[in-house]
C-alpha cells in the first residue's frame, strides 16, 4: 500500500491512503483521502459605467480567500476470468466543498459630482455537495494476434448546492445586500465499447463507440435585504426551475500502418448531439439536435538517421461548460450579476501541423509548424445591466486563427542535470461581431518554459521550472503577461519506500492576474494576485513495492492531491 501526507502554509493539509491485495486471480484496491487546500490573494478593480446618460465609477480593492475541502473513499475489484478475459468492478463515494470569501472597500462617484460614497462588500459563496460513482471495466484479448475487444461503463451521480451572500457595509452595519441560492441533483452515464483488429505487425483496424447521457435540475432563488425589517426577504418572481438533457453518442474507425519508412493513419468520427434546456418557470426551451463529422488524417515519414517527419488534420469539438448555458441571474456580488447563455453552439476546431523529430547523441529537439481555426469561438462577454452594476454572459462571438511554431529541446547540460527547453511563438487573431457591430483584434503572442532537473546521488533531485506567457487578446480586451517559476526538492529514504517532498511555487511572487477589457458602455481594469511564494511538504511511504495503477474506467477522483512535480 502507500500512505500519502501533505501540508503548507495559509490552511492546506491532507492525506491519502491506499491498500492493495493480489494473489494470481484476484486484485482488490482500498483507499481513503481528504485534502483541505485554501489560497488567500488580492484584488483590485476599476470600473467605468456609462449608463442611461451618467458616466459613474467604481473602485475596489481587498482580501479574496478561495479553497476547497474534499473527502473520499474508493475500491476496486479485479478479476482474471480467464488467461485472456479481465473484469473490473469499481466505485467512489465522497464529497466537495468549495469557498469564496471576501472583503473588498468600496469606492463610488458620478462624473457630475466628486463625493464619493465609500462602503465595505462582504462575500460568501459556497458551493458542495456529495458525490458517487460506480464503473465495470472488461478486456477481451481474443487471441494472441492482438486482437481485443473491450468495454466500459460508469454511472456518476452529483448534488451540489451553492449559495452565495453579498452584504454592503457602512460602519460595520450593513444596509444592502443580495443572496442567491441553487440547487439540484445531475446524474450521468458513460459507455464504451473498443474493437481492435490487426492485419500485421505493421497495420490494424481500430472501431468503437462512445455514449455519454446526463440529466440535471437546478432550482434557483434571490433575497434581498430589507433595511426596515433588518432580513433577507426572498423575491418570487426571480427563482427559477431548470431541467438539462444532454445526450450524445459518437461512432469511429481508424485505419492504421506502414508502408516500408512511411507511416499513415486515418480516422473518422460520427457524433450525435442532442441537448435540451428547459426553463420550467419560463416555459422556455432550448434545443440542439444535430449531427457532427471528424475526420483525422496523420503522415509519417522516418529517415535513416533516427529524424521523423509528420504531418495531420484534426477537427476536434469543444462543448460549453455547464454555468455558461445556465438562464437565470447568479449574483457573483453587489456589482456583478450572471446570466448563461442556453443558445450557445459548441466550438469546433480544424488543425493542420506539420512536425520534425531529430535526435543527436542524448539530446533530441522536435519542432512543428501549426495553423488552427476555432468556429463558434465561445468567450466571456461584459457589458453595462444597470447603474454600477456589470453584466456577464457567454457568446458565440466568431472565430479565431493561431499561425505559429512550437520547439521543444531535451538534453543533459552535464551528468545528472537534464534541461527540458520550449518555447511557442504564434500570430493570434480574433474575429466576429458583438453588440450588432464587427470586430477584429490581434496579436503575436508566445510562451516559453524551462525545466531543470539535477541528481545529486540516486536519492536527492532538486527541479527548477520557469515560464513566461505574453500578453494575449481576446474579444473585449487584452491580458497581461506574466512570469512564474516553481522549486521542488526530493529525497528517497529507506530504498525509495520514504519520500520527501518540498514544493515551492511562484517563487519570486510574479503569476498574478491582469486584465483589461472594455466595451461601448463600460471599462474594466482587473488585477489580482494570489498567494506567493505557495510552500507544500509532501510525505509518501509506501510498502510491499506499492505501484499505483490508473483507472481506466472512469471513478470520479476527487482528492485535489497534489502531484509532485
Amino acid at each position: 500500500g502507500m500512505m500519502n501526507l501533505n501540508a503548507g502554509f495559509n490552511d492546506k493539509y491532507g492525506g491519502e491512503f491506499l491498500a492493495e491485495y493480489k494473489n494470481p486471480g484476484f486484485n482488490s484496491t482500498f483507499g481513503v483521502d481528504y485534502n483541505r487546500r485554501f489560497f488567500p490573494g488580492t484584488s483590485e478593480e476599476e470600473n467605468i459605467y456609462m449608463y442611461d446618460g451618467t458616466t459613474s465609477y467604481v473602485n475596489s480593492l481587498g482580501d479574496i480567500t478561495r479553497g476547497r475541502v474534499s473527502f473520499g473513499l474508493r475500491g476496486s475489484i479485479d478479476l482474471n476470468l480467464t488467461q485472456q478475459s479481465f473484469l473490473s468492478l469499481g466505485g467512489r463515494y465522497g464529497s466537495r466543498e468549495g469557498e469564496r470569501n471576501a472583503l473588498l472597500a468600496y469606492s463610488e462617484w458620478t462624473a457630475n459630482s466628486d463625493d464619493a460614497e465609500n462602503y465595505q462588500n462582504l462575500i460568501d459563496r459556497e458551493r458542495g455537495g456529495d458525490f458517487y460513482a460506480l464503473n465495470i471495466n472488461y478486456l477481451n484479448k481474443l487471441n494472441n494476434s492482438g486482437q481485443e475487444l473491450s468495454a466500459d461503463f460508469s454511472y456518476h451521480y452529483h448534488n451540489s448546492d451553492e449559495t452565495t451572500s453579498s452584504e454592503l457595509l457602512e460602519a460595520g452595519e450593513i444596509f444592502e445586500g443580495k443572496q442567491t441560492s441553487e440547487f439540484g441533483p445531475s446524474w450521468e452515464i458513460e459507455s464504451r465499447l473498443d474493437y481492435i483488429l490487426p492485419f500485421s505487425k505493421s497495420s490494424k483496424f481500430e472501431a468503437g463507440y462512445q455514449g455519454e447521457i446526463e440529466i440535471s435540475e437546478e432550482n434557483t432563488g434571490l433575497a434581498e435585504y430589507n433595511s426596515e425589517i433588518g432580513s433577507f426577504e426572498s423575491l418570487p418572481r426571480y427563482s427559477n426551475s431548470v431541467k438539462y438533457d444532454e445526450n450524445e453518442q459518437a461512432l469511429y474507425a481508424i485505419y492504421s500502418g506502414e508502408m516500408n519508412n512511411l507511416g499513415f493513419q486515418a480516422g473518422f468520427r460520427t457524433e450525435y448531439t442532442y441537448r435540451l434546456i428547459e426553463v420550467l418557470t419560463r416555459d422556455e426551451s432550448f434545443e440542439i439536435d444535430r449531427w457532427d463529422y471528424f475526420p483525422s488524417a496523420h503522415l509519417s515519414y522516418k529517415f535513416s538517421g533516427g529524424e521523423q517527419m509528420m504531418a495531420s488534420y484534426t477537427r476536434r469539438i469543444n462543448r460549453p461548460r455547464g454555468w455558461y448555458l445556465e438562464p437565470f441571474e447568479t449574483w457573483s456580488d453587489a456589482n456583478t450579476v450572471r446570466i448563461g447563455n442556453p443558445a450557445l453552439k459548441p466550438e469546433y476546431i480544424d488543425s493542420y501541423e506539420l512536425s520534425a523529430q531529430t535526435i543527436f547523441g542524448k539530446a533530441s529537439l522536435s519542432s512543428e509548424l501549426y495553423y488552427r481555426i476555432e468556429n463558434n469561438k465561445i468567450e466571456g462577454i461584459r457589458s453595462a445591466y444597470s447603474e454600477n452594476v456589470t453584466l456577464r454572459t457567454y457568446d458565440n462571438v466568431g472565430k479565431d486563427y493561431s499561425l505559429g511554431a512550437e520547439f521543444l529541446l531535451n538534453f543533459d547540460l552535464v551528468k545528472n542535470w537534464n534541461l527540458n527547453l520550449m518555447g511557442n511563438l504564434y500570430n493570434y487573431k480574433i474575429e466576429g461581431v458583438l453588440y450588432d457591430e464587427s470586430f477584429s483584434r490581434e496579436s503575436f503572442n508566445w510562451r516559453t518554459r524551462i525545466s531543470n532537473v539535477i541528481k545529486f546521488g540516486k536519492d536527492l533531485s532538486l527541479q527548477l521550472n520557469a515560464a513566461y506567457y505574453s500578453p494575449s487578446v481576446s474579444a473585449q480586451g487584452e491580458r497581461e503577461g506574466f512570469f512564474r517559476s516553481d522549486l521542488a526538492v526530493k529525497k528517497e529514504l529507506l530504498d525509495n519506500q520514504l519520500a520527501l517532498t518540498l514544493q515551492i511555487r511562484d517563487l519570486i511572487n510574479t503569476a498574478n492576474y491582469e486584465f483589461i477589457s472594455e466595451g461601448p458602455d463600460f471599462y474594466s481594469y482587473n488585477y489580482f494576485t494570489r498567494e506567493s511564494p505557495m510552500v507544500m511538504m509532501n510525505i509518501r511511504f509506501t510498502f510491499n513495492n506499492f505501484k499505483q495503477k490508473r483507472n481506466r474506467g472512469g471513478g470520479e477522483d476527487g482528492g485535489f492531491g497534489d502531484d509532485e512535480m
